[in-house]
């Protein structure tokens, strides 16, 4: 039970002698903001949106800046990236004519060529329009190996809950009575032409917590979907429960993937109508089938194999539940700067994504007799490679390859592995004009700390620089380089400075380096990026005056943590779909699947902790803050636009000043569309500008 608690803070900047009492009071005055279209609430919302208007979208520089980035944003000479199945090239394209975009194909060889003919199938201004709704596109999983009928995902507004709907690709039109179904956040997969796995909303006790679905049915074709039986019945404290459909040449497999929570896994497969649990370990990612073998990679140590390693493991013995030493092969291990990061499984082949000091290659793999074969896909020119497209029904593979400053470049190799350039972007800017460093700064608890510096060649170190600091954090996501866009140009042309932060949390050194910031050590995370920050001041790259930091969803937690405990730091905060309201986060949408990473606030040990770096419970009349700059969704329903609503709130009760802005849609990116998003990064722009230079 949640009583009134008081807290010490201890400051990086002060003593726990200097205590503070933190009040946390159930009676929270600002509640009534995280009703998300509540008609106070939105008039809030509106009020602010308005003040943030009139202060920055009506001067000359936001309409040339917004013109600009819109220009960039709509252009067509945009790589238009697909994805491979059946021979086809799949796309999704959004211009200033397609507002909420095209999804069409063409074939390879057309696509290779510099205009290819592309086929539309779908519309989806025109369906929008049909039907008098906001449908935004998320995707679409289409039955190999012919690929005529899909289960394509539509989004009111930009949400992450979808309607599922059945497409034709040979009619090109839905399925009228097909696998069809209502918004909810869910998920499917294909058994064949007539049956489908579905995890959604079936009316009471379906879903979880977290607000996922936690039963999963065998939908067969004409069936009601309410009459269905239910398969698969997860626990309501557990995460998800997603279908697990592999479908390739080399054989079928279907099953159930569950999440007790976010970072552990629980894999069932079907043995004939049986499931089976199989016996891997919790901490891991099944990364598919492939010849008779799961593809899995490791998060934890097990059975001798590392953390961080990928491993196939023979399905015929799990699924007799006797998995030996025999039945497991290593594929590939990680080193002290070699780390997975993500698996492609072709039709013959693997291709292993690896991260080598933050610097992405790929490893090929072939099974070679009893052994597999390693070899390193070369590299064109200083940038890193990673999977875009990958067919496993044939040897098509395509591959990106993009850094800094060189523009992002596609190349295609089929059965001869012999790579062509077929896109490539344009180039935007001189590479000579930038300068990009790999530096290190040393954290709290002596751990070194790597980021990524762009600046203008003729920088001097004069303390006078304005510069961005971004970092995420969080999760296994690591942040690597990528050719510079508008928003990160138009900053350094204007004379500013560009960082990223490495920091743990991410995955860019392998699990552990995520893991050591977990729970009761999520300060690590703060401390090293407030560690980058004051490396850039300590080098004369900045000072506080001139130092801005920006993060969004876990990264916005991340600002809003370091700017409670560092306020003297930084000049200007963007915080975008934050988390904020830590003691609440767990009871908001999503919330409550990401305990695995925070901690449990219910939990009295574990609130000790979380309740250190809290933001919303963190900021107090008497302080001097920057003037933070929030802005979040009406229509995210994974991060509550409470968050940044109450923090808002909160702080301008409390006599301070502070900038909102919350788009009416867009779900967790805050834009649902290509202007929304001109609009929305200008304003950033606009506020950085203000604050820095």
């Amino acid at each position: 039970m949640k009583n009134i608690i008081v807290i010490c803070i201890a400051f990086l900047i002060m003593s726990c002698s200097e205590e503070k009492e933190i009040v946390v009071d159930t009676t929270d005055p600002y509640l009534w903001l995280e009703e998300v279209e509540g008609d106070d609430a939105l008039a809030w919302v509106k009020s602010q949106n308005e003040i943030t208007e009139a202060r920055y979208s009506e001067s000359e520089s936001f309409t040339s800046t917004y013109e600009e980035l819109l220009e960039e944003y709509q252009s067509n000479d945009r790589i238009p990236y697909a994805y491979v199945q059946g021979g086809m090239m799949y796309n999704f394209w959004r211009d200033e004519t397609n507002v909420r975009g095209l999804w069409r194909r063409t074939s390879i060889d057309s696509y290779k060529t510099d205009q290819p003919e592309w086929e539309i199938l779908l519309d989806i201004d025109e369906l929008a329009k049909k039907e008098g709704q906001n449908w935004v596109y998320k995707g679409s999983d289409c039955l190999a190996p012919n690929y005529e009928k899909c289960l394509m995902r539509l989004s009111i507004g930009g949400k992450d809950a979808v309607v599922t709907r059945e497409f034709n690709l040979v009619s090109k039109t839905f399925v009228e009575n097909g696998f069809n179904t209502s918004e909810s956040k869910q998920s499917s997969g294909w058994i064949n032409e007539n049956q489908i796995m579905i995890a959604t909303d079936f009316g009471e006790g379906s879903m979880n917590e977290s607000g996922y679905a936690r039963q999963v049915k065998i939908w067969t074709r004409g069936e009601n979907l309410e009459d269905v039986e239910v398969v698969f019945d997860g626990d309501y404290k557990k995460i998800f429960s997603f279908p697990f459909s592999s479908i390739r040449p080399d054989g079928n497999y279907y099953g159930i993937l569950e999440g007790p929570t976010f970072f552990t896994k629980v894999l069932y497969l079907f043995k004939d109508n049986e499931l089976v649990k199989l016996d891997l370990p919790l901490r891991m990612d099944v990364n598919g089938t492939f010849k008779g073998s799961l593809i899995v990679s490791l998060d934890e140590d097990w059975r001798g194999y590392s953390s961080g390693s990928l491993v196939a493991v023979n399905i015929a013995d799990a699924l007799e539940n006797q998995i030996s030493d025999e039945s497991i092969e290593l594929i590939f291990a990680p080193s002290d700067k070699r780390f997975l990061r993500g698996v492609s499984l072709g039709r013959d082949e693997i291709y292993v994504s690896v991260m080598d000091n933050i610097n992405g290659k790929i490893l090929h793999y072939e099974k070679v007799g009893p052994n597999w074969s390693e070899s390193e896909i070369r590299s064109f020119g200083n940038a890193e490679l990673s999977v875009s497209s990958l067919d496993e029904w044939a040897d098509h593979l395509f591959i990106s390859s993009e850094s800094f400053t060189e523009p992002t470049s596609l190349y295609y190799a089929n059965s001869e592995k012999d790579f062509e350039k077929i896109k490539s972007f344009p180039e935007k800017f001189d590479p000579e004009k930038y300068k990009v460093e790999q530096l290190y700064a040393t954290s709290a608890d002596g751990t070194e700390i790597p980021y990524f510096q762009v600046s203008n060649v003729g920088m001097e170190a004069n303390s006078n620089n304005p510069t961005l600091l971004y970092g995420y954090g969080g999760f296994q996501i690591s942040l690597t380089p990528s050719y510079l866009g508008s928003f990160a140009r138009q900053w350094l042309d204007a004379g500013g400075v560009y960082v990223i932060a490495n920091i743990r949390g991410g995955g860019e050194f392998g699990p552990e380096w995520h893991q050591s910031a977990l729970k009761e050590n999520r300060q690590r995370v703060y401390d090293d990026f407030i560690s980058v920050g004051e490396t850039l001041i300590s080098t004369g790259v900045t000072s506080s005056e001139h130092l801005g930091i920006r993060g969004g969803s876990n990264g916005g937690l991340l600002v809003g943590a370091v700017v409670a405990q560092r306020p003297d730091l930084f000049n200007a905060v963007i915080c975008a779909v934050p988390l904020l309201d830590m003691y609440r986060y767990d009871k908001l949408l999503a919330g409550a699947s990401w305990v695995d990473e925070y901690g449990d606030p219910d939990n009295p040990e574990e609130w000790s902790f979380i309740s250190k770096y809290s933001p919303y419970q963190n900021v107090f009349a008497d302080k001097n803050y920057p003037e933070i700059y929030f802005y979040t969704s009406t229509k995210d329903d994974r991060v509550h636009p409470g968050h940044a609503r109450k923090m808002a709130k909160k702080m301008l009760d409390q006599g301070h000043e502070v900038i909102y802005y919350e788009n009416i849609e867009g779900g967790h990116s805050a834009a649902a569309n290509l202007k929304q998003s001109a609009y929305m990064t200008t304003l950033q722009l606009e506020y950085l500008k203000d604050k820095l230079l």
